[in-house]
């Protein structure tokens, strides 16, 4: 078989959530014990790190990931979805897995995935933990897909827990409130396992030292103990914090290569999570491994930079909270005019979302290219309900070929509101 054979054979034979939103989720781990055994349990053969949240669990785990490969650890990384390639999920020390090794896998197992029907998800991490474990990785950052409790990857006994935060999203399967979601992100902490949770909110906080409590697991809030005095982007095109720990400048000047304003809160996290663990990595390595976070894993979309006239920017930011953060940085920024390009998955409330979007931007409403994407007409006609006016563009390349045909050199236009508009940016 060759990859793309392979993956014809993965998207016919798969559930995947998302190309297909709902339909592909199990609210259970059978199939992924069934696999996990199948496999001899490799995850056994690798320490790990797991780290789940709302926002901020990828960027958080792109860093990890960089500071323990700069210092000198033979790092695995799983994360999802993917941008443009299904081997982006499945890195070591930066570098996809080969297209050979998921031909070899697929081939080898096809037998198996037929009886079994695993969702893409499952498959794909039990593909990483063979990965990982044949490939010998001293230790592997892996990212909660959706939740925690019932999520494939929580089969892991890591040397850390992390959840990032609590936010609104994919409520149908974690909940509707945050205590309910938090519950859910929760189900990853583990037995006498050290536990960060990088941001205090009074609706989870105690939910959070109960079960830490239960599972007599020592718990760390990393902003309770972590603060950053302020960030500023630098001239050479790098985001520049100052760290103090209780209170003392510990990290100044720390330098990273992830340009969102919103990392102020992942790099807590991070650092939590580093002091945390018992590993001896230096100073240095941590300035190294922050400073190159996204060119070390190869970490795309998080307010990245498309162009600098116009300024283009593009953004993976899809729930409120993640759409918050955004608007804060756009409103931050020098521009003449801002041109939004924007689309939506079709299973998402977007009500919420777009009732704060600027109402004096030119609009280009477009839509991902997976089935999931939401009707350009549902999308325009919402629009206009919340004074928000443009175009209908048929996809997010002739949105962005429109928006810099209209744009001046001092306007600014911005890309996203769906992972997968971004993914799409990437794509061709």
């Amino acid at each position: 078989m060759t990859y793309k054979e392979v993956l014809d054979f993965l998207f016919s034979q798969l559930p995947m959530y998302q190309r297909i939103g709902g339909a592909a989720y199990k609210a259970d781990l059978i199939t992924t014990i069934l696999l996990d055994k199948h496999f001899n349990h490799p995850h056994q053969n690798f320490k790990s790190i797991h780290v789940a949240g709302t926002n901020g669990k990828g960027s958080v785990s792109h860093m990890l990931a960089s500071v323990l490969q700069s210092a000198g650890l033979k790092t695995g990384l799983y994360t999802s979805p993917h941008l443009v390639d299904f081997r982006e999920r499945i890195k070591i020390n930066g570098v996809m897995i080969s297209e050979r090794d998921v031909v070899k896998f697929v081939e080898k197992n096809k037998a198996l995935i037929t009886e079994l029907q695993p969702s893409f998800f499952e498959m794909s991490v039990a593909m990483a933990f063979d990965y990982f474990g044949k490939q010998k990785v001293d230790i592997a950052v892996i990212e909660v897909g959706m939740g925690g409790r019932l999520d494939s990857t929580n089969i892991i006994n890591p040397m850390i827990s992390v959840i990032t935060n609590i936010g609104f999203d994919h409520t149908a399967f974690l909940g509707n409130t945050l205590e309910e979601i938090a519950k859910e992100k929760a189900g990853i902490i583990k037995e006498n396992t050290p536990i960060i949770v990088g941001k205090t909110q009074v609706e989870t906080k105690n939910i959070f030292v109960d079960i830490a409590n239960q599972k007599k697991s020592q718990l760390v809030f990393a902003d309770e103990i972590f603060a950053c005095e302020y960030s500023m982007l630098t001239p050479d095109n790098k985001q520049s914090f100052n760290i103090s720990k209780n209170n003392e400048l510990i990290f100044e000047n720390l330098k990273s290569d992830l340009l969102g304003i919103y990392q102020r809160e992942n790099i807590l996290t991070v650092l939590a999570t580093l002091s945390s663990l018992n590993i001896e990595i230096s100073k240095e390595r941590i300035y190294n491994g922050i400073l190159n976070a996204a060119n070390n894993t190869g970490l795309r979309g998080r307010w990245e930079i498309l162009n600098h006239t116009p300024l283009t920017v593009c953004d993976t930011g899809h729930n409120i909270d993640g759409i918050k953060q955004v608007l804060k940085q756009i409103e931050s920024t020098a521009y003449k005019k801002l041109h939004m390009i924007i689309g939506f998955v079709n299973d998402k409330n977007i009500a919420e979302i777009l009732s704060i979007l600027p109402k004096n931007a030119d609009y280009y409403f477009t839509k991902p290219s997976i089935p999931r994407g939401l009707d350009i007409d549902i999308l325009y006609d919402m629009a206009q309900q919340y004074n928000l006016h443009g175009v209908k563009v048929e996809n997010v390349k002739k949105a962005i070929n429109l928006a810099e045909d209209n744009a001046d050199n001092d306007d600014f236009i911005f890309i996203g509101g769906s992972t997968f508009i971004v993914a799409d940016v990437f794509s061709s």
